[in-house]
């Protein structure tokens, strides 16, 4: 499974060959899959990555109040878990926010 920054990587690659390939037709590489899959990949990918993030989080707390974890890495696990998930509620809001406004463009 590509890690975010792969995922990240992937994206970007794609933007630049997108921008550059103006007006010029696609290449095999740069053709999406069908129904829109790699975004949809991308999305599973950072979910999946999130949930992973909290089952460790909650794992090393659960092992720092059975003192067998050093402070350290259960306050890091935590705190990382806790950007973690202020990071999927912000991209949950943005996108939100961007169906409103599509359903309220005029046709």
């Amino acid at each position: 499974m590509p890690t975010p920054a792969q995922n990240i990587a992937n994206v970007m690659g794609a933007y630049t060959r997108a921008a550059t390939g103006a007006g010029k037709g696609l290449d095999a590489r740069d053709k999406p899959a069908a129904g829109g899959d790699e975004f949809a990949d991308l999305v599973k990918g950072a979910l999946e990555e999130a949930r992973k993030i909290g089952e460790r989080s909650e794992h090393l707390s659960v092992q720092g109040i059975r003192d067998n974890a050093d402070l350290n890495q259960v306050i890091t696990a935590v705190a990382e878990a806790e950007v973690t998930l202020q990071t999927v509620v912000s991209v949950r809001d943005k996108v939100i926010e961007a169906y409103k406004e599509i359903t309220r463009m005029p046709i």
